[in-house]
């Protein structure tokens, strides 16, 4: 008897990637037309549009006529969409965002009748533990996977206590579309179905189709000719809630209570972590910034709904995952750089209206959910000659720009200064007018030394140590990779930075640092009063290509656990720490390296230590050291040469924006001790505190 395949017609859309938004638009309206055309005529049944929102509002933009049409599809349940408004990354993504991407996905899907969802993750590079956890806040049971699933997991199995189908043999089916005679068409898809009816029940799902891929207009004809060639199995078209009904029994009888991160089946290309860091850096400023000016637009009246709605739009579309992974043209990352930059001049510019709408003068605000204390930036045109003073520049007073009856002229045009100031038991929602500090610092700084009551750092000789019994060293490797890989170099060690000087930088009572003068770059180290943490600074110019520099802490003993965050949580994952990844580089064709890296969103822990970061999203772990990348250097999108990967990812396309050259800068913090205390220093690394 013949197993039965349902199979749903599908294309995956990428807004973005190796062609620009507009260039993929323009092809986006001619395999849409063509979907639309078929349905219309009874050519297909159904399609799945690929579980996002976004490429139909792009479609509609330039085809607006065809709305209900659409609206028809999808009341008659052959055209589905969302949940998503696109499809994200699901761990250069925090919380907040995912969620504001389901909601948004889904409130456009359901304006247009759509009430059947399912949590649609078949490209994402790994998938996450507590994905599932919001899926249930929005009320979707059913999820489909691919990337990062180990083989022993089958085709349907419970994951993080949703129904879930593993693609096994991944979403890109598109042999109905080669250019192969019905015999070779028939054999392709035959040993695809093989290898997907090992893992499945007497149901198996097929997709059909791929990236950007239109209908075939004779597919109907194609699948009755293959069927009749099939001795095992009977393709008929359907969608992937047909599936999910078909498989019910099958569900409960697998589960898997852990992140899928394995790649020994399928590539999860954790280079793209660490690809184009500046980009994940603005990700990171924009994420952490909106959240607080949407409080504060509400809470002072500002009647800017619609604006926070538009950022937020602007950041998921640099949240697709080709974007925020870096694997995409110049061009697009250029556009991904002009929408952040929109971003943070809307959330700056509304803490600047909240701070003219108090009356001016040195306010600050509590907006965070905890009391706030520690020590805090600020700017003003004031002199203030009892608190400390990071730097000056030349600017207008906030009050004139934001105030609509003034027009700021050469006059106004005056001094900024930064000043510190300490903030003790601040609560939520609480105002506060900074006051000189009278207590005692407790900050010691030498020429080559910077300590408090809480952490130290010294540098002797060629040494960087952190409490007596932490190193830290700046370590150049070679790449060879591209953006989806790390290129590592059988035999490479790297070379490791000479520090040639070390001096004091700033010396105050609220925050000291020093300046270490190493063979790559200059690092300043600062401290402030009372904290738990030390702050490293690192500006440069790169002018180097196909390299990674990293900074490497060496801790007392080998690392088998840490602790990172995921989704705003805490998530513990399990390493070999003696695992070498340059003596494991794969020969055979289709094998993607196993490594020790891992993507975290802002801290990793290990050993009782901890790396706090702004925008480095990837961990590295070899045997007792910890570290993270401050820079990964290459020059192609997909690299065919590449070490860690025998078969390409993406198309060969140069980039030169990927080596970054020029101008880098990179912000990362060390705090030791038990990895319950991040709680407090996360709210201090990102202050709650707003101006």
């Amino acid at each position: 008897m013949k197993k039965t395949v349902i199979a749903y017609l599908h294309t995956h859309w990428d807004r973005e990637w190796y062609r620009e938004y507009e260039v993929f638009r323009i092809r986006l309206l001619r395999v849409f037309d063509n979907v639309l055309d078929m349905l219309e005529h009874n050519l297909i049944p159904s399609f799945y549009f690929d579980g996002q929102t976004s490429a139909l509002q792009d479609y509609l933009e330039i085809r607006p006529e065809k709305l209900d049409l659409i609206k028809n599809f999808i009341s008659e349940k052959r055209l589905f969409i969302g949940p998503f408004y696109n499809i994200v990354d699901e761990y250069l993504t925090d919380k907040n965002c995912f969620e504001h991407n389901l909601q948004m996905g889904i409130e456009y899907a359901q304006q247009l009748g759509c009430t059947d969802f399912i949590g649609y993750l078949a490209d994402t590079f790994g998938h996450s533990k507590n994905v599932t956890k919001v899926f249930k806040e929005f009320g979707i049971d059913k999820c489909i996977v691919w990337r990062g699933c180990s083989d022993e997991i089958p085709a349907d199995f419970k994951f993080c206590g949703i129904n879930t189908v593993n693609l096994v043999r991944g979403y890109f089916m598109d042999f109905f579309s080669a250019p192969f005679d019905i015999e070779k068409k028939t054999e392709c898809i035959k040993n695809n179905l093989d290898i997907i009816s090992q893992k499945s029940g007497d149901v198996l799902l097929l997709p059909i189709g791929a990236d950007h891929l239109g209908v075939e207009r004779d597919i109907k004809n194609q699948i009755r000719e293959v069927n009749a060639r099939l001795e095992d199995y009977q393709i008929r078209l359907g969608t992937p809630f047909d599936y999910f009904e078909a498989a019910k029994e099958n569900f409960d009888k697998f589960e898997w209570n852990d992140e899928l991160l394995d790649n020994s089946k399928t590539f999860i290309l954790q280079g793209s972590f660490s690809s184009h860091l500046d980009i994940k850096k603005l990700n990171t400023e924009c994420c952490y910034k909106l959240p607080f000016a949407d409080k504060l637009q509400k809470t002072f009246g500002l009647n800017y709904d619609n604006l926070i709605k538009y950022a937020y739009r602007l950041l998921l579309q640099n949240q697709a995952h080709d974007g925020i992974y870096g694997c995409s043209t110049d061009d697009v990352h250029r556009e991904n750089k002009i929408r952040y930059k929109k971003i943070l001049q809307i959330t700056q510019t509304i803490f600047d209206e909240v701070r003219f709408k108090l009356g001016g003068g040195v306010l600050g605000m509590n907006v965070g959910d905890k009391t706030f204390s520690g020590i805090v930036e600020f700017e003003t045109t004031d002199e203030l000659i009892d608190l400390q003073l990071l730097k000056t520049r030349k600017g207008f007073d906030n009050n004139i720009l934001q105030d609509t009856q003034k027009i700021p002229v050469t006059e106004d045009y005056t001094d900024i200064y930064t000043y510190l100031a300490e903030v003790k038991d601040m609560h939520t929602g609480e105002l506060c007018v900074f006051v000189p500090n009278d207590e005692k610092t407790d900050i010691e700084l030498t020429d080559n030394s910077i300590s408090n009551s809480k952490i130290s750092l010294k540098v002797i000789g060629n040494n960087i140590i952190i409490n007596n019994d932490i190193t830290l060293e700046f370590v150049d490797y070679m790449d060879n990779g591209d953006s989806y890989n790390e290129g590592f170099v059988e035999g490479d060690e790297g070379v490791t930075a000479d520090i040639i000087s070390v001096s004091k930088h700033i010396d105050g009572d609220l925050r000291s640092s020093l300046k270490i003068e190493t063979s790559f770059f200059d690092v300043i180290v600062s401290l402030d009063k009372n904290s738990d943490y030390l702050r490293f600074n690192i500006d440069w110019i790169n002018d180097e290509i196909n390299h990674v520099i990293k900074a490497v802490f060496t801790v007392n003993d080998k690392i088998y656990k840490t602790y990172s965050e995921d989704f705003n949580e805490l998530i513990e994952r399990n390493f070999e720490p003696d695992y070498d990844v340059r003596k494991n580089l794969p020969k055979t064709k289709g094998i993607e390296v196993k490594t020790n890296t891992a993507p975290m969103q802002r801290f990793v822990w290990a050993n009782n230590f901890g790396i706090f970061t702004n925008g480095i999203t990837q961990y590295e772990v070899f045997k007792n050291t910890l570290s993270i990348p401050l820079l990964r250097a290459t020059g192609i999108i997909s690299n065919p040469k590449n070490p860690a990967r025998t078969t390409p990812a993406g198309p060969p396309i140069e980039v030169s924006t990927l080596q970054q050259l020029g101008e880098n800068s990179v912000e990362f913090y060390a705090c030791a001790g038990d990895v319950s205390i991040y709680e407090n220093n996360i709210d201090n690394i990102f202050p709650q505190v707003i101006f």
